[in-house]
């Protein structure tokens, strides 16, 4: 926690110093091979079968360019892909495009997990970009309930944006709702993201605690209990209840490298709220 503190300045940040066992749980999981997967097509379905030839052959005929390094933005100690801007209440984290055809259960997922329902996946563990979050003023509040009635998820509204090159290396920033379509509307979705926060189990082997959003449930478009970001809205993990679906014709080539842009709307207000400081008597 110290290095943490003496970059970020989290000394007064007490939902930090609350957040200590995710830190001390660093090495718990180990990411997986990244390896981008796509919804099998029906045999019998002709437009199916060319839509999956399409994503098949998606890739970029070049490789695409990666972004440079956000400007005024820190990285998180021990993590080459995840970066903090206390001054813009802004948090970065890098990642690529995983699926640009299918339901979703989530937009975005730790790399080596959920890529087969996740828009992106991201080059981190999901206890770093939680604790970035914290180190820029958010809040988490409580997961989803399933009691005798649906409880919404609560925490700090989340504003989430996606940047990217285009293969001639021109950047592109878009809020990632574009590219999660509403199938009953057939429009980006409209929902909010709130800070869940996710939360712990203990292995009774190991008797450690794991940060459940490591499983995947890093930014999540279908509720679940685990979720670190999860919609403001009743959207059931049931198949058949699912209300998401990749935008294909926003997302750009599979394997783009992208960079998701994390700003708690509540922080990011009262910076621009925050009158300028007297001068000394």
């Amino acid at each position: 926690m110290t290095s943490y503190r003496r970059l970020f300045g989290l000394g007064s940040l007490g939902g930090v110093r609350k957040f200590a066992p995710i830190l001390a749980s660093a090495a718990l999981l180990t990411g997986a091979a990244y390896a981008a997967d796509t919804p099998a097509a029906d045999a019998t379905d002709s437009t199916a079968i060319k839509s999956e030839a399409a994503d098949a052959g998606d890739k970029p005929a070049k490789p695409p360019k990666k972004l440079p390094p956000p400007a005024g933005a820190k990285p998180l100690p021990g993590s080459k892909t995840v970066w903090v801007d206390r001054q813009k209440h802004k948090v970065y984290v890098d990642g690529a495009v995983s699926l640009r055809r299918g339901v979703l259960e989530m937009f975005a997922c730790p790399k080596g997990t959920k890529e087969h329902e996740s828009v992106v996946a991201l080059d981190s563990k999901a206890y770093l970009i939680h604790t970035a979050l914290l180190a820029v003023g958010a809040k988490s509040g409580t997961p989803v309930k399933f009691v005798e009635e649906y409880i919404a998820p609560t925490g700090d509204v989340i504003d989430v944006s996606v940047e990217w090159l285009d293969p001639a290396g021109k950047k592109h920033t878009v809020n990632a709702k574009e590219w999660v379509r509403d199938v009953k509307t057939g429009k980006p979705m409209t929902f909010d993201w709130v800070f869940a926060g996710s939360g712990f189990w203990k292995d009774d082997q190991t008797g450690r605690n794991i940060y459940m959003a490591e499983g995947g449930d890093l930014i999540c478009v279908a509720n679940f209990s685990t979720a670190m970001l999860d919609v403001a809205a009743e959207s059931t993990q049931a198949n058949d209840g699912l209300m998401f679906e990749a935008f294909t014709e926003h997302v750009p080539a599979l394997g783009t490298p992208i960079r998701v842009v994390l700003t708690p709307k509540k922080a990011e207000k009262a910076a621009a709220e925050k009158p300028k400081a007297d001068n000394p008597e």
